[in-house]
């Protein structure tokens, strides 16, 4: 394929073009995500591994159970995240004293000092997104997406909630 094919030069995919909303959604995501990893990567993390250290930030101590609902991923890469960021000595594991199948995740003292960081990334990351809108599109603008992630809470399970653990956020 040439970069004159049509495939390369139509705003959105023919399957999508129900959905230019969607399409315009997903794009603005992947490139927050990227835009986000560079800065978070100048802390030693990940894109997304941030969200998992503000649950922690917010929460306190929390069952892994409990993160993997909220965050609204799968078991298996929240294990994985937990495990790279245990190696790194931001997060600490270990058994709930409550309950001792269960596991409980904590931010470690050197994952708390990210905190400021990645507090900075997020800012700079939303003044460069935001650019050129005035304060009342911008407040407009997060209402709007506010109803629309309402409107895909019932499908997406509700993920995203503060889990109400040893923590209780």
């Amino acid at each position: 394929m040439s970069g004159n094919d049509p495939v390369c030069t139509e705003p959105a995919p023919s399957a999508a073009r129900g959905g230019p909303v969607g399409v315009a959604l997903a794009r603005v995501a992947r490139m927050h995500r990227i835009a986000a990893g560079r800065g978070l990567r100048e802390l030693g993390l990940y894109p997304g591994q941030e969200m998992m250290m503000m649950r922690l930030w917010d929460c306190g101590p929390v069952r892994q159970s409990e993160l993997i609902q909220s965050l609204g991923l799968d078991a298996s890469t929240v294990t994985k995240m937990l495990q790279r960021l245990e190696q790194c000595g931001h997060v600490r594991r270990g058994p709930d004293p409550a309950d001792r199948r269960a596991v409980l995740v904590e931010a470690t003292e050197e994952g708390r000092a990210l905190r400021a960081g990645v507090e900075g990334v997020w800012t700079d990351l939303e003044t460069l997104s935001l650019r050129g809108l005035p304060p009342q599109e911008r407040a407009e603008l997060a209402r709007l997406l506010g109803l629309v992630a309402e409107n895909l809470r019932e499908e997406a399970g509700e993920a995203g909630e503060c889990p109400t653990g040893p923590g209780n956020c």
